[in-house]
């Protein structure tokens, strides 16, 4: 059974209107992370398949949790990618439904180490309306929005649209001329940015880090490259630890990991 989120989301202030109730079944935690909003076409092409896995994979090695809408396609690979314990997904139905049903087992092994995320109360099928309000949700909770392939008429140029306006940056997949026509188009109108290397797009969060390493809040606030004087009211004498071990440094101020 679901839960009600209480707590303030910060990220979701910058949707048209706050959710007025959101339901929950995971990990709560994984909302103070870096995330990265995944999303894409319902019929991809092998090589999005491909490269929306690796992306997915690549991000999460560098502690970045992956947000998308469990659908079929572009969200099911990148929810897959990540990882169940990486991984937020954003349903258009109620807790107590697992849409769509090819997806059972994938969205159970998210409720259970990752985080499942609803605006609707239990009982409630998906409509119409209802994914585009779940569209709305998952460009929120993400800092950028990566779109692996896309058509012009899509579920997926509209949260382009939510992406714009809530001036958060676009990034796409670059395909043939064509394919995946949407991501084209926002190549050429110069609202979107290609990535064009994997390692190296994602190497723009933080370095690999081992798998000795703690990945706790202290780890993923360092992420969000806060300023000195943050991490040390947040954290304080931890801060000055994790840079006599050499777990971070300061540059003007600003807290980075090593």
């Amino acid at each position: 059974m679901g839960q009600k989120i209480i707590e303030e989301i910060p990220a979701l202030q910058k949707m048209k209107r706050y959710p007025k109730e959101l339901f929950y079944k995971g990990n709560l935690a994984l909302l103070k992370r870096p995330k990265v909003s995944i999303v894409g076409t319902r019929r991809p092409l092998e090589y999005t398949k491909q490269f929306t896995y690796m992306l997915a994979q690549s991000l999460t090695k560098r502690g970045v949790c992956v947000v998308s809408g469990a659908a079929m396609g572009v969200d099911s690979i990148a929810h897959t990618g990540a990882g169940a314990g990486n991984t937020i997904a954003v349903v258009a139905n109620g807790l107590d439904i697992r849409y769509p049903s090819i997806h059972k087992e994938m969205i159970q092994g998210i409720e259970e180490k990752g985080l499942v995320l609803s605006q609707f109360r239990e009982g409630f099928r998906a409509t119409h309306w209802s994914f585009v309000v779940r569209n709305e949700l998952v460009v929120a909770l993400g800092d950028i929005l990566i779109v692996t392939e896309a058509d012009l008429d899509s579920g997926s140029m509209r949260s382009v649209s939510y992406a714009l306006q809530m001036g958060k940056q676009v990034y796409v997949l670059p395909h043939r001329l064509t394919e995946s026509l949407g991501t084209q188009k926002l190549l050429d109108t110069h609202q979107a940015i290609a990535i064009t290397d994997i390692e190296r797009f994602t190497a723009g969060f933080t370095e690999v880090v081992q798998d000795s390493a703690e990945k706790d809040d202290f780890f993923y606030f360092c992420q969000s490259f806060p300023t000195f004087d943050e991490a040390v009211k947040r954290f304080g004498d931890r801060v000055y630890e994790a840079e006599i071990e050499g777990v971070i440094a300061v540059h003007n101020g600003i807290v980075r990991l090593q």
